[in-house]
Formats: C-alpha cells, sequence, structure tokens
C-alpha cells in the first residue's frame, strides 16, 4: 500500500485554521479562555467536515466531541489547553516565516488537530471516524481520562495528534508519568536563641531528597527528579514547613508499583517531624506493544518514517494501558514544546494529514471485513 499523492489537502487552507486556533488563546484551567477555545475548535471541525461537534462540559472546561456516523472504528485524539498565559500572543504572535509557523500551541498541539481535521477532509467516507479534544491534557487530564478511555474502547483503535518525535518520528512508546509531593511539618523556633528547640522542616526536607533520588533507577528507565522545594519563612527562624515535589516517569507497571510503594513508605528522620505524601504516576506506561499493529501500517503508508519512544506522557497513554491499539506522534513536524521557540514545520502539513487519513481509510476497511466474516 502506498500514500495517496493526489489527495487534494490545502495547505494555505490549513494555515488560516491554524491561525484562528492560535489566535484564540487556551491557557489550561482558564475556564473562560477554554470556552472559548473550545467553540472555535468545534467550528474550524463543523467548517471542514460538517456535521455537529459537541461541547462536554467539565470542570477543567469543555472537551469537544465530533462523530462522523456509524459503527466506532478510530479515534482521533487531542487537546485543546496549552501552557502558556493569556497575553503570550502579544509577545508572540502567530507567524508564518522562512517554512515555520510559530506562536504558542502551534507544535503542542495545534498543528496536529488541525492536520487531522484536514486529512478527514479529503475523505468521501468519514463514518465510524471519531475526533475528541480534551481541555484537561497538559494538568492530568483528570476530567476528561474516562470520556478518553470510553472512547477507546468503542472505537478500537486511537490515533493520537500530538507533535512528532524529533525528526517527524512517529511516537511509539512513552513512558508513564506523575508527580509527587512530599509536604514536611516541624517546629519552628528563634534560629539564635533557641535553635534547638525548633524541629528543622528543612533538613528533613533534605533527608528526604536524599531517599527520594534514590530510587531512580536508569537502568529499568525509571527517572525520579526532585525539581522544586520550598521552605522557612526568616532568615532567623527555623523552618517550621517545607515542600518538595518530585517528577517520575517509569516504563513498566511493576516500576510504576515500586515507586508509588517507596513513597507511601517514607518515613521521617528527624524526631518529631512529620511528612505527608501526595501523587501517583497518574499516567500509565505506554508500551511499544500497543503501536505495533498501527506503526506497521505507517511504514506501508509513507515509507521511511521512524518510530521512537520518548519519555513524556500524553492521552495515549490511557488508551495503551487499556489494550486499545495506540500510534502517537502524528501531528505537527516542528519542535520547541512549551517554549518560546517553539515552531511548526509548514512544508511538512500536508504529508501528515495524508498520513492521518490513509490511516483512518486502512482502519474502515479493516472494520469493513470484520464485519464482513462476523
Amino acid at each position: 500500500m502506498t500514500m495517496h499523492k493526489t489527495v487534494p489537502v490545502s495547505v494555505d487552507a490549513m494555515i488560516e485554521d491554524l491561525r484562528t486556533l492560535v489566535e484564540t488563546e487556551s491557557p489550561s484551567r482558564d475556564l473562560a479562555a477554554l470556552t472559548e477555545s473550545a467553540k472555535v475548535v468545534a467550528e474550524v471541525i463543523e467548517s471542514r467536515l460538517g456535521g455537529q461537534a459537541v461541547l462536554v462540559e467539565s470542570e477543567a472546561g469543555p472537551h469537544v466531541h465530533w462523530s462522523g456516523g456509524g459503527d466506532p472504528a478510530v479515534l482521533i485524539l487531542g487537546h485543546h489547553d496549552t501552557v502558556f498565559p493569556l497575553g503570550t500572543l502579544e509577545r508572540r504572535p502567530f507567524m508564518v516565516e522562512g517554512g515555520h509557523a510559530t506562536g504558542p500551541g502551534v507544535f503542542d498541539m495545534l498543528g496536529g488537530l488541525v492536520q487531522a481535521v484536514h486529512g478527514l477532509a479529503t475523505l468521501d467516507d468519514r463514518s465510524g471516524v471519531e475526533i475528541l479534544v480534551t481541555a484537561d491534557e497538559e494538568v492530568g487530564s483528570r476530567s476528561s481520562r474516562a470520556l478518553i478511555e470510553a472512547r477507546a474502547l468503542a472505537c478500537g483503535a486511537v490515533l493520537v495528534v500530538e507533535g512528532a518525535a524529533e525528526g517527524g518520528a512517529l511516537k511509539t512508546g512513552r513512558k508513564g508519568c506523575g508527580t509527587f509531593q512530599v509536604s514536611v511539618t516541624g517546629r519552628a523556633s528563634h534560629a539564635g536563641l533557641e535553635p534547638a528547640a525548633g524541629v528543622n522542616a528543612l533538613i528533613e526536607a533534605a533527608h528526604q531528597v536524599l531517599d527520594i533520588a534514590a530510587l531512580d533507577r536508569p537502568d529499568r528507565g525509571t527517572t525520579v527528579t526532585p525539581t522544586v522545594a520550598s521552605a522557612g519563612t526568616l532568615d532567623n527562624v527555623v523552618p517550621a514547613e517545607a515542600t518538595v515535589v518530585v517528577d517520575v516517569r517509569v516504563e513498566s507497571a511493576a516500576e510504576k508499583e515500586r515507586v508509588e510503594s517507596a513513597f507511601a513508605a517514607l518515613a521521617p528522620h528527624l524526631d518529631e517531624a512529620q511528612i505527608a505524601v501526595t501523587g501517583a504516576v497518574s499516567r500509565p506506561p505506554m508500551p511499544e506493544s500497543a503501536s505495533v499493529e498501527l506503526f506497521a501500517l505507517a511504514k506501508t503508508l509513507l515509507p521511511g518514517i521512524d518510530g521512537t519512544a520518548v519519555g513524556g506522557g500524553s492521552d495515549g497513554n490511557f488508551t495503551a494501558a487499556l489494550g486499545v491499539p495506540t500510534l502517537d506522534g502524528l501531528g505537527a513536524v516542528g519542535g520547541g514544546a512549551h517554549a518560546d521557540h517553539e515552531y511548526l514545520v509548514v512544508d511538512a502539513m500536508a504529508e501528515r494529514a495524508n498520513l492521518v487519513a490513509g490511516l483512518v481509510r486502512a482502519r474502515q476497511g479493516s472494520r469493513a471485513e470484520a464485519d464482513e466474516t462476523a
């Protein structure tokens, strides 16, 4: 099977829609901005694909769901929230220059949404296709996870239009990831007059950081990285409180269980110090086995395309953990996610749109064959 080379994808039209989405700022947790963004995403989908895009209200903002009708066969999965606060657009407006589109969210992941929609628009038959664009991926997908999992199970295959890996590679595996917070309670005292009367929460936190860092197992693909710490109030007061925030990435369910158990077992080193631990590996690992079938198909559609496992998580972690075939990194080719130098490669947009369309067409064909033999 080869990629259809005559699929009429308009790059100019994709740039037009990308500009529309980027210029509708959508920072996570800003409900007013996300409500407006969801409406604009729905309008773009409806204008290109017809039908009705439904806004699914949640405490994190509206998710957008569209269906081409018929029996579910494939889910296109993305998100419209970004990490950039309101006002970023004024400082870093949408631009197309030198073959790159720039602006907040072009690569992560508004470009992927636009490419997917325009790819689907080239299909005469859109039955069995669903699009789900969530409002809280950047902050953990707590409000959208159940909906994501339900639609993934119903469709039986998931194409995640997050940005591509380096060099345009597809993402065939992802680490599970999560955040933990260790809160330390000590007792304040005067640092000069009676330091021994206090319980130094900062010293206890230092002990905890060393214990936590010792959980790191790079040979197993596990990273446990203390990232943010705070303690104390004044320079002459023994600190009564401290917090340590830790980023965790794991490749296996066994490592997820080991790390979570170790955090639960953390104990104070100082007499009278108390610690409390919150958090979990909230996104399970996405094993490469989940992408084998779809990645093989992608290689027949676009010979030479690479696949790689990456450390970051996405909503594809949830669908893969359910055993639903999942392929990630189908979105924009570019880089600089979450950074001021974020960019999208314009010349790759049509190819990626056609790749999504080809995968959907193949999935529709597979579902039809299965129905005939049932």
